[in-house]
Order: structure tokens, then sequence, then C-alpha cells
């Protein structure tokens, strides 16, 4: 069985998205970043005040291998800006991988975004227009690495389970 990664932006549905697959298919979901928390034995947000992105960066690496060589089946839901980072994109196309970019929209992402921003430091203390003009430049500078996934999937308009239902067919 084949790896399969889950990558996009804050808001586009990772991890509720990989949950729903995880159930249909019986394969067990790893979020990359609650996988750092546990073997760091601290947040993310910790992690960075302590350490720095840098140090944060390399661990993201380091688990994504370990994951990747992992002998179990998984569905890995990556971090916004996991595949910007240490070559990851490039790990997005090996042969026991799937990856799937789930594809949405600035609108789309400000409006999932705004409902829950206090939980997102980059974003908390941010306006309407602030928050969209800071959306769509990070989509701008991630999209190179984010369409390095073998498959494209737009969640813009659908729900949790048409969206599940795509990857589904795509794993067919």
């Amino acid at each position: 069985m084949k790896k399969i990664i889950l990558l996009g932006y804050m808001g586009c549905g990772k991890s509720t998205i990989a949950q729903n697959l995880s159930k249909i298919t019986n394969i067990p979901f790893l979020d990359l970043d609650n996988c750092i928390e546990e073997r760091a034995k601290k947040s993310i947000n910790s992690i960075f005040e302590e350490h720095g992105e840098i140090y944060f960066r390399k661990l993201e690496h380091e688990m994504f291998l370990e994951l990747l060589q992992s002998s179990q089946n998984c569905i890995i839901g990556l971090g916004g800006g996991t595949p910007c980072y240490a070559n990851n994109h490039e790990l997005l196309q090996s042969d026991d991988v799937v990856s799937v970019y789930l594809k949405a929209s600035i609108e789309t992402l400000y409006n999932r975004l705004v409902r829950n921003k206090s939980k997102r430091p980059l974003i908390a203390n941010m306006n309407e227009d602030e928050m969209k003009e800071f959306i769509a430049k990070h989509l701008f500078d991630r999209s190179y690495y984010y369409n390095h996934a073998q498959h494209k999937v737009s969640v813009d308009n659908k729900t949790v389970d048409e969206t599940v239902q795509d990857i589904l067919n795509i794993l067919a």
C-alpha cells in the first residue's frame, strides 16, 4: 500500500478530509504537526518561540521522512508550509506515495479561516483586507510547491464527503 499525502493551505480541510477518508478506508490518519508535537513534547507554537522556524522545519522534515519510510499504511496530513521547505515537495513524487493537493480559492480559505482565526497565530490579529492579502501572497508563494502533488482536488463549493469521494476515485 502507498502512503496517501494530503497537502494544501491552512483551512483547505486537510485534517477533516483525512479523518473522514481514514474512517472509510480503515487506513490510519497521522497529522504531521501532531506527530512533531508528540515527539518534541511541546506545541508547534512553543517550538517556534523557543527554537525558531529553521529548527522546526528540520524536525518537520525528519518526521516526514520517518513517516514515509515506515512500513505502516497511513494517510499523512502535512502542515501548510511543509512542501515548501527542505525539498519536501520532491518527496510528493515518490513511487510509494499518492499525493493530493486540496486546492482552495482565496475566497474559500478566507471564509473558512475567519471563523476560527484566533486559533491561527499567523492571522489572529488581521482585518479582512489584510487576511485576504496574506492568503493571496502565501498561496502565490506556495503554489509552485503544492503543484508538485500528483493529484489536485478542488475543495471549492464542495462538502467534505464530496471531496473524500474525489480522493477515493483517485485511489480506485
